[in-house]
């Protein structure tokens, strides 16, 4: 089959480390042709290409900046990119006969795309749902469903609709995702709606963790306590007012020390709290290089998530993928929708409380202190190579096509 994958994430080449490209390369292992379609923002002062990487072909296609620059630009960007899209994959592939085209959120600013390949090439669409948009704006009141604010969540939740009018099968990250879909859109048949999770390669594993010591000497941490680490985006999905709480609730704990990795949009008020409190129990570094990311949560012990309370999607993030490859256990505190805390606890891996509890994480850490963290961490371990390889999220999509 000729495979079409569009997506706004930044791809280099299938070698990288990344759900998408595990993905991919998972289809280029079973024979198909696979063909990629992603931006290649001005910034780079790159023009339009294509390129081969490992057996799939990636086209670059030049777009404006609509990661990181102002909002007039962003928002430019995003509504022309889908003809951008279309007219270079009529130049580029205008021989390609496409057999499924898979997608995944946000995708709403490609729709024109899907819908004319659909049409052109008879093809097959499936959607990778990673986000629930807008409704996830509408929590975080980003959006309203009153006046100006209001008309735009409108428009953008007829685009929703109509992704998944065009959308043949609906992949989704947990049950819960699944449920909330087919219960928030009556027009939607439920039969195709499936679970489709993020998948990690565990064969593509670097092991650093003879470096362990080296690596906390190197990021001044302690060698002698169990190190809880929070990694990634700092911005309003993850209810950063809230693990400031947390943090400030145990800055000074003699039996464990917390770590936080990352950047976004609220990055600066855990720097400001950092910078204003003495603690003896809290690290913070920006964003690192993924190599040096990934070494260093080889070096700790658990895994911190955090999702804002107001959420009344159940978000499932990817994040917990990088923590279960490292045989961590984890906590997770979220909103009461998120199925992510009790599925940990349901698998042994993990706890749950309510973001909105300070009193709550600090029971869980307590808990996860007394606990076999080792035990957890390899009941993890084991959850992700039942449920989150790349041959399961394939099969998944493959299973409707094998006939």
């Amino acid at each position: 089959m000729n495979i079409l994958f569009l997506t706004l994430a930044k791809i280099d080449n299938i070698e990288e480390r990344m759900i998408y490209q595990f993905l991919m390369k998972e289809f280029v292992k079973n024979g198909h042709l696979v063909y990629i379609v992603c931006p290649l923002e001005r910034r780079f002062k790159t023009k339009t290409h294509l390129y081969e990487s490992d057996g799939a072909i990636i086209l670059r296609v030049k777009t404006l900046n609509i990661q990181k620059t102002n909002v007039i630009e962003k928002g430019i960007g995003t509504l022309i990119i889908g003809q951008q899209f279309m007219s270079a994959i009529n130049k580029y592939w205008s021989d390609v006969k496409f057999d499924l085209v898979t997608y995944s959120t946000p995708p709403i600013t490609i729709i024109k795309v899907i819908d004319w390949v659909k049409k052109k090439y008879g093809a097959k669409t499936y959607l990778q749902l990673k986000d629930i948009f807008p409704q996830n704006a509408l929590d975080l009141g980003m959006l309203t469903k009153t006046g100006i604010k209001g008309i735009i969540y409108q428009i953008f939740r007829n685009k929703e609709k109509k992704l998944y009018q065009l959308s043949d099968y609906i992949g989704c990250m947990s049950p819960a995702n699944v449920e909330f879909v087919i219960k928030h859109n009556l027009e939607v048949n439920p039969k195709k709606v499936e679970l489709c999770p993020n998948s990690f390669d565990l064969s593509n594993r670097i092991d650093y963790s003879m470096d362990r010591e080296e690596i906390r000497r190197k990021y001044r941490l302690p060698l002698d306590k169990i190190i809880f680490i929070y990694g990634g985006n700092l911005g309003k999905p993850q209810g950063v007012p809230f693990l400031v709480k947390c943090l400030d609730a145990n800055k000074n704990r003699k039996d464990c020390h917390f770590l936080v990795v990352g950047s976004g949009t609220d990055y600066n008020i855990v720097e400001d709290w950092y910078k204003n409190n003495k603690n003896t129990s809290v690290s913070l570094h920006k964003l690192l290089p993924k190599e040096d990311y990934d070494k260093l949560v080889q070096a700790c012990d658990v895994g911190l998530i955090f999702l804002d309370y107001r959420f009344t999607i159940p978000n499932y993030p990817s994040r917990l993928l990088s923590y279960l490859e490292n045989r961590m256990p984890v906590i997770a505190c979220t909103d009461n929708n998120s199925d992510v805390g009790p599925i940990a606890e349901n698998e042994g891996y993990g706890f749950y409380c309510p973001s909105n509890n300070v009193v709550a994480f600090t029971d869980c850490v307590n808990k996860m202190i007394q606990s076999d963290i080792k035990i957890m961490g390899e009941k993890g371990y084991h959850f992700m190579e039942e449920m989150y390889q790349p041959i399961n999220t394939y099969n998944a999509i493959m299973n409707h096509f094998n006939d």
